[in-house]
């Protein structure tokens, strides 16, 4: 039977909702949660694919959940429920179609001697860039991306690094933070090939090696993986969505599938307005505290909410999503045969000719057409859980950055291209061949051991999840202008960070502040916001 008056209601069940009503019900608070898929989860979706074959169908790794404040007070209650994090000493690498491979091991200082044995001077760059975003500014970055923007913690951790690094420091910093990942690498790499093997990192937030940002984000993500791995949920992800459910149901909270909100409910009490609960089908679902949403700006300033100031309306249509994604699955009935036998054991290889070429296919995306030569990110689960794929079998988990939502050509000019530019089953297929003829440059004969292959357009990433607006897996490209105290957007009528126009009704996941990713950390902010009222 379900709490007809909770005092929050959840809207959606990604990680950042998944800890938010975690939290709310161990701290004592009534939850009910509100997922209008037929499975709670969001982007972590685990599916057998094909027998015997366990796949992360979206998200598949978990460093930035294992370095959260989230994890550090719900790691126990996590492991109780059967959690379990499998590692690897592997890191990261990088493939080229000639066959040129590197598998780089969870450690700075190793890593640093392999750049350093392909041209003199790299591995002490990678040393300081190391050294800069994990020590130096370490306290500043991670304090900004940890804690509420607006909040007076961000007054005092400001006011702080004031004291130490004096305006002009701050300025600094603030300027190396917009610089492109070209002009760094370019700066401070010798090696083409090492600017190729950090360069695909950038994509991992939307991005392009020529955005402003992209230096920031690409040296963070390489310089965190490098130091605490790709870890995977053994058993997939789903065992985590499992284990939170438990987590919230054992605590008194409530979790309702194919339940779409239509509308949040709002009621003038004086001169303040609040929401009071939300419609689902026509049913009255009320919140005596508060409603916490996990959408977009457009779903949740256009759709659920009526009486929403113009100003506010208009940053809501103004917000960017980036290029689609694409994910596409491969069984195997043996591990592949890489050019270079280490990267085996790598959790995340990326296949790229050039930075230079991650630009390009970045710009081709941009301008609508496929592009010629995509970048890939070639995920191996089974490297870290074999318990995924029979006795002797491999799962390759392929992520494409680089793609248009809307379709004008193909950069090759081979993929014919519908005329109303939309994705389609053929023009799916048709790249995944591509991708599959690709892997074979790196992989010979690899095609030889598939059991079965399962490509997702970016269209089809929305149907699995409605966040993923065009097929962007990250609900909004994290452009200085949509970043930090910008996202979703410049304060509006009280709309900053995770607070809405209205005073108990709040914005968590992807599209708002620090991004997306698998951190849950919006979740832990708002949560302990609820939990102090």
């Amino acid at each position: 039977m379900i709490d007809p008056k909770p005092q929050i209601i959840i809207v959606g069940s990604g990680i950042n909702s998944l800890v938010c009503a975690a939290l709310l019900a161990i701290w004592g608070k009534s939850v009910l949660m509100l997922e209008r898929n037929d499975v709670l989860g969001g982007s972590i979706r685990t599916e057998e694919l094909f027998p015997g074959y366990i796949h992360d169908v979206l998200s598949c790794w978990y460093p930035l959940f294992l370095g959260s404040p989230a994890y550090s007070v719900l790691g126990p209650a996590l492991e109780q429920a059967g959690v379990e994090f499998m590692q690897s000493e592997y890191s990261t690498g990088l493939v080229q179609p000639n066959g040129r491979g590197i598998a780089l091991k969870r450690d700075i200082l190793t890593s640093a001697s392999r750049f350093d044995e392909i041209a003199i001077g790299d591995g002490a760059a990678l040393r300081r860039m190391a050294q800069q975003i994990l020590h130096d500014d370490a306290g500043l970055l991670f304090g900004l991306l940890g804690q509420n923007p607006y909040g007076l913690g961000t007054l005092k951790l400001l006011f702080s690094e004031w004291r130490k690094r004096g305006i002009d420091g701050l300025v600094e910093f603030a300027g190396n933070s917009l610089e492109t990942f070209r002009r760094w690498s370019e700066r401070e790499l010798q090696s083409d090939f090492n600017c190729a093997l950090i360069a695909p990192w950038v994509l991992h937030t939307g991005l392009g090696p020529d955005d402003a940002g992209s230096a920031l984000i690409g040296k963070l993500t390489f310089a965190a993986v490098l130091a605490g791995g790709m870890p995977v949920v053994k058993g997939g992800g789903i065992r985590v969505v499992e284990a939170f459910r438990a987590i919230i149901e054992q605590n008194g909270g409530q979790l309702m599938t194919h339940a779409q909100v239509d509308r949040i409910i709002t009621q003038k009490r004086g001169k303040t307005l609040r929401a009071t609960g939300v419609t689902v089908a026509g049913k009255v679902y009320h919140a005596s505290e508060a409603v916490v949403c996990n959408v977009t700006p457009r779903q949740l300033y256009g759709h659920l909410l009526d009486n929403v100031p113009e100003t506010v309306m208009q940053r809501a249509r103004s917000y960017r999503y980036g290029r689609g994604g694409m994910q596409i699955h491969f069984a195997l009935n043996a591990p592949p045969p890489w050019c270079e036998p280490e990267l085996r054991h790598v959790p995340l290889v990326h296949l790229t000719e050039s930075m230079e070429q991650v630009c390009l296919s970045v710009a081709q995306a941009n301008n609508g057409y496929l592009p010629s030569h995509p970048t890939l990110g070639i995920g191996q689960p089974t490297a870290l859980d074999p318990s995924r794929a029979p006795e002797g079998g491999w799962i390759l988990w392929v992520q494409m950055q680089e793609l248009p939502v809307h379709l004008k050509g193909d950069a090759l000019g081979e993929i014919p291209i519908p005329a109303d530019g939309k994705w389609n089953e053929t023009v799916r297929e048709a790249v995944a061949d591509r991708v599959q003829i690709r892997l074979e440059n790196v992989m010979p004969g690899f095609s030889s051991s598939i059991v079965g292959r399962k490509a997702y357009s970016p269209a089809d990433l929305q149907a699995l999840n409605h966040n993923l607006v065009g097929g962007d897996p990250y609900s909004g490209i994290c452009s200085p202008d949509q970043f930090f105290w910008l996202r979703p957007f410049a304060s509006s009528k009280g709309v900053k960070a995770h607070q809405t126009h209205i005073s108990n009704v709040f914005h968590i996941g992807a599209s708002t502040h620090p991004g997306p990713g698998l951190g849950g950390i919006s979740g832990y902010l708002v949560a302990r916001q609820l939990a102090q009222r």
